[in-house]
């Protein structure tokens, strides 16, 4: 959308902005809900370690350390007995294929009783969140109600429905500052040594959520790229410089295109793959030739150097509380705190941008959509951050019609591999000297891999045509 926006030279209604952050930052609140204790907190938290937790001692903890809705001796009695269902049945169910009993778990039972009851109470928290979709958006996660040069939702601007996006924003920003960020803080107490593993040396952010139609200036998060871990040498992200390199993936040809240049043109047949050249699936973005991490940390870092006292503030008392210094940020820890720390931010944003919808609306500016028209041939980019990171789309049109489309996501910059140079990609840089305690259980690996949120499904897309066939794919 914004970058055929940029093609056509279409500037949206300020109703359209707002609804649009409005729903990015309920994507925001959901998404990194859901990464926390059900795609990330386990590596961190042992299931089977909470059967053996003193429930009085466990509510004790409770409210020491967050201002827990949920608590009492007698809830956690019945959530440790909800875990020994699953365990006595032999099926773990959400639990399974987990590395329980690693050397490399560090809380006490008291301490993974509690976090696997917030575990199961954030299952029932985001399937709350996610309807905040559905009110402006129609769906989650494909929202229907986005067109180029807008929003289709003016109809959903009553008061009936912002008062419901209010009150779901509101019961889930009160999660995430009495509960997730507690959580977070104390499971980080165990774990400080993670705070000088598992990190990479140069950020990149697109920015996002603009509060005008004055980009990238109004961006709540700014845009920026820091290089060398120096956070007083932030400088403007363009995207102008960046390329795609092919050297080490398995697409035809070598050396590096622009996007606007870029070519999508895998091998055809049964080529004989050396993966000790050509390894993956997945281009190699770089920014000026480097290998960059995007995500929230690079979001929250961009923030923090650029001055923006929302995420100053959090990130310095956050520091404070579990006596770490800013070098800790560079690190798997950092990358996990960061994704808290910006939903924090985020959620606290967007009551404002929701009475300045309303004020709009009682001012008699209900406009939410632009019409524009289709020029003859054109170039345009949208650059945003979603969740996992930076994504940028760039389209070429000639004649009316799509030329070239390419797109960079977040998991193509931080799991894309070497480049002709053979600098390493994010994650490959990240996993460099991670101490195993046991091999045959990886336990380590799975964190700090899991601390960017990768999706492989976002960064390719493997089609058969011909038949609903089900492949087994070994990673090499």
């Amino acid at each position: 959308m914004r970058a055929v926006e940029n093609a056509v030279g279409v500037t949206i209604p300020d109703n359209a902005r707002i609804i649009r952050n409005l729903l990015h930052g309920a994507q925001f609140q959901h998404d990194h809900i859901v990464h926390f204790y059900h795609l990330h907190a386990l590596d961190f938290v042992d299931v089977v370690s909470a059967l053996s937790a003193d429930p009085k001692k466990t509510a004790a903890l409770a409210d020491n350390v967050s201002n827990d809705p949920y608590g009492g001796t007698q809830y956690f009695k019945e959530v440790q007995q909800r875990i020994k269902t699953f365990v006595d049945s032999g099926q773990l169910g959400p639990f399974a294929n987990g590395y329980w009993g690693s050397p490399a778990y560090k809380l006490p039972p008291e301490a993974n009783l509690m976090a696997v009851a917030h575990y199961i109470e954030a299952l029932r928290l985001q399937a709350k969140a996610v309807r905040m979709h559905a009110i402006f958006g129609a769906k989650n996660p494909h929202l229907q109600a986005l067109a180029v040069g807008g929003v289709t939702s003016v109809r959903d601007l009553t008061p009936d429905r912002i008062a419901e996006f209010l009150y779901i924003w509101k019961e889930t920003q009160d999660f995430v500052k009495k509960v997730y960020i507690p959580d977070l803080i104390a499971i980080a107490s165990f774990y400080k040594d993670w705070g000088s593993i598992g990190g990479t040396s140069n950020f990149l952010a697109w920015g996002d959520l603009p509060q005008s139609a004055k980009e990238p200036e109004s961006l709540f998060l700014p845009r920026g790229v820091i290089m060398k871990r120096d956070l007083n040498g932030v400088k403007m992200a363009e995207p102008e410089k960046v390329t795609e390199h092919i050297s080490r993936s398995w697409y035809k040809g070598n050396g590096a295109k622009h996007p606007y240049q870029g070519v999508t043109d895998p091998y055809e047949g049964d080529p004989k793959y050396d993966t000790d050249g050509r390894y993956t699936w997945l281009k190699a973005p770089r920014y000026e030739g480097e290998p960059c991490e995007v995500g929230p940390l690079a979001r929250v870092l961009v923030a923090y150097a650029s001055g923006k006292k929302e995420f100053q503030d959090l990130v310095n008392s956050t520091l404070q509380k579990l006596g770490l210094t800013s070098a800790a940020l560079f690190s798997t820890l950092g990358r996990t705190a960061a994704r808290g720390l910006e939903t924090v931010a985020i959620g606290d944003a967007m009551e404002p941008w929701i009475m300045e919808l309303i004020g709009n609306l009682k001012k008699g500016d209900n406009r939410t959509y632009q019409s524009w028209t289709m020029p003859n041939s054109a170039r345009g980019v949208g650059l945003n951050d979603v969740a996992r990171g930076s994504l940028g789309h760039w389209i070429e049109i000639d004649n009316k019609k799509i030329k070239n489309y390419q797109y960079v996501v977040p998991s193509t910059w931080n799991l894309g591999p070497r480049c002709e140079k053979g600098k390493l990609g994010p994650i490959e840089e990240a996993l460099i000297g991670t101490p195993v305690s046991d091999p045959k259980r990886p336990l380590e690996i799975l964190r700090t891999v899991h601390s960017f949120d990768p999706c492989i499904a976002c960064g390719v897309h493997v089609i058969d045509p011909d038949s609903n066939q089900v492949y087994k794919i070994k990673a090499l």
